[in-house]
Formats: structure tokens, sequence, C-alpha cells
């Protein structure tokens, strides 16, 4: 009997024998290869791009750019949870420096209400989208560093606080805010909880019809109260300091029927400002005032018609943001007597007639706002 010297190729005709693939070579250990390179790559490219940040922040940080400095300071330390930036490049002492250059003047001045007589004559044509006998005009105003959305309302009696009370711990979008109240449109409000976009609770004071909702005044400093009277006058009020009894005895006596609480304080930790225009008076500024941030404000007209403005910024569309200064110069030309500036950064919304105006500038919720507890709206 004939042998077959040939072992594997006798081997290789048995059915069912292939050739082995070596360990890694099949197409499970290319696939595996190619993601390993494709992780690689995208981990390299996160590495770059992390040190070009930090190495560009730095030399934002110097004596070199002191313009810039002060901007990213006074701008960084007005958002809620990126403030330990500015702490990264800079002792809490040059910081307080830079914000000590660049503040705004103290207005004391209280609300003369009678500079407000509503339905008089007197406003101020705008050039906006009102239609005959709409009591709702929308205005679109552009900056060098934002764009914004001005709502005048000509009736204050429509303008309400809308909450979300009893709290809870997760509030609602402005949208759902408005047509939980039975409005028309709204805009954010003061100081709440943020942490995790939750936002079902306020802070500081809320009055909602006449009834505080919310009293807990020492938590924070430099609290102003913002709001309006039953008489549908706009208030601006300084509270800082104030216990929950005094603050009690002022709703009653001012007879406050909704208001909200926003900070006006100036530190290494915070910079915020609420008073912008009171009783005509525009409020002084050293430096640049503040940052560039997304930013809502409200306002009242010599004629009572409410002023609601909302801008974008942190790179929506390309933009900054507008400062305090911006903020005052909208407000004068649309003729307010009064006016303050509100919460604003991510929370920043304005919604009118089924759709946002303004939403956030946070992008998972470019088409929408962050949960609130409480906003302005209009009925």
């Amino acid at each position: 009997m004939q042998r077959n010297e040939n072992p594997s190729a006798a081997a290789g005709s048995r059915p069912g024998r292939g050739k082995r693939e070596e360990p890694g070579r099949g197409l499970g250990g290319r696939i595996g290869r190619t993601l390993l390179r494709v992780l690689a790559c995208l981990l390299t490219l996160a590495a770059a791009l992390a040190i070009t940040v930090l190495i560009s922040l730095r030399m934002i940080c110097s004596d070199t750019f002191p313009t810039a400095q002060q901007m990213f300071v006074t701008t960084i330390l007005e958002t809620g949870q990126m403030k330990f930036l500015a702490s990264w490049f800079l002792s809490p002492e040059e910081i307080q420096s830079i914000v000590d250059q660049n503040s705004m003047q103290t207005l004391d001045a209280q609300v003369d209400s009678s500079l407000i007589q509503i339905g008089s004559t007197g406003q101020v044509d705008a050039g906006g989208t009102e239609e005959p006998g709409e009591d709702i005009e929308i205005v679109e105003v552009a900056g060098a560093t934002y764009t914004g959305t001005m709502m005048i309302v000509k009736d204050p009696s429509r303008v309400s606080l809308a909450t979300i009370y009893p709290w809870r711990d997760v509030g609602v979008t402005l949208d759902q805010l408005v047509k939980d109240s039975g409005a028309v449109a709204g805009i954010n409000g003061g100081l709440y909880d943020s942490t995790n976009n939750t936002g079902g609770k306020p802070h500081g004071v809320i009055v909602c019809n006449g009834e505080i909702q919310y009293n807990k005044p020492e938590k924070y400093p430099g609290l102003v109260l913002v709001g309006f009277t039953e008489d549908h006058l706009l208030q601006i009020i300084d509270i800082d300091g104030m216990s929950a009894a005094q603050v009690e005895e002022l709703v009653k006596r001012e007879k406050i029927r909704d208001a909200v609480t926003f900070q006006e304080e100036a530190s290494d930790t915070n910079n915020h400002f609420v008073q912008l225009i009171i009783n005509n008076e525009a409020r002084d500024m050293k430096g640049q005032g503040s940052g560039l941030n997304p930013r809502t404000a409200i306002g009242q007209r010599a004629d009572g018609a409410v002023l609601m403005f909302v801008t974008d910024g942190r790179g929506k569309s390309g933009h900054l943001g507008a400062s305090s200064g911006d903020l005052i110069q909208v407000m004068q030309e649309f003729g307010a007597v009064n006016a303050a500036n509100l919460d604003g950064g991510s929370s920043s919304c304005m919604y009118y007639d089924g759709e946002y105006l303004m939403p956030s500038v946070t992008f998972y919720y470019a088409n929408s706002s962050w949960k609130l507890p409480a906003g302005f709206v209009v009925k």
C-alpha cells in the first residue's frame, strides 16, 4: 500500500477542516484594532484640544492682555458652574482687584411710582411687529456681541408671576409654565436651584398673587426684590439683611402682588448686579461694568408698559452675550423709567404665542429652556 508522504495535504483534504486563523487575525480582531486606533486618535485630539484651551486661558489671564483678562474674569464669575476657572490662574486677591476695577456704582434711590402714569402718552415707537389692536409688541435687537428680543406689554395688569408652588425637586420648562398658568408669553425670573437642571426650588423670596410662597432672605447676601404692586407698578427694592418677618411687613406695606429676588454681589466668588435704571437715572459703571453673558431684564415705561428683554450669548450664533452697559442702553432706548437685571446665563429664555423667541443657550436645550420654579408671564 502506497503511503502519503504529505500529511498536511492529506489533512487539508479532510471535509470540514480549513485553514486555522491565528489569534487576533480574524474579522473580530481587525475590527478591534480599528476601534483602538480610532479611540487613540480621539484621545489624542481631546488631549491636544484641552492643552490648547488651557494655554489660551493662561494667556488670557496673564497681564499681557489686560482687557481680555478683565472680560474673562467678570464673565466667568457670573456663571453658575464655571466660576472655578478664574481661580485656576489667578489668586483671590487678583480676582477681587479685577472685580473692583470693573463694577457698578451703587444706585440707592427708591422707585418713585409717581413717575409712572399707566395709559398715558409718550410711548416709544420701536418699529416692532405689533398689529393694530394688539397689546404685545415684539422687537428684535442686535448688538455688537449679542442678539436679543424685546417684548413690550402695554397693559401691565397682564404681567404676573407663575410658579410651580408647592415646591418640589424638579421644575418645568418655560413653555409649560406659561401654558399651565393660562398665559400666552413669559420670561424666566429670579434666583433658583439650577443644580443638574432640577430647577424645582427658588432662592430668596417669591411672592405670587399677594401670597408669600417662599421667604428665606437671610441665606443670600445682596438680595433685591423685583416685581409688581397691586397697582401694576414695577418695584426694585433692596432687601439685603432683612429677616423673613421684615420681608412680610414690606410685602404688606408696599402691596406687592408678584415678585422674585436676584442677587447684587461683586466679589471673587460672584459678580451679580440688579438695578439698571431707577427714576430715569442710569447706573454708573467702573471699567467694563460686567462681563458678557446671556441676559434677562425687566423694566417699565412712563406709560406703564412693561419691557421684557432677553439676549443670547456663550457662543450661541457666535455671540458672547450682553454687558450691563448693553442692558442699560437698550432699556433707555425703549423708554424705561425703571429697569432691573434678572437671572441670566443658561436660564435666560422667552416664550410667546406657542414658540420660543429666545431659547436657552445650552446646546442640549437649544429649542427649549432649563427647568424653572417661577417666571414672569403675560396673560
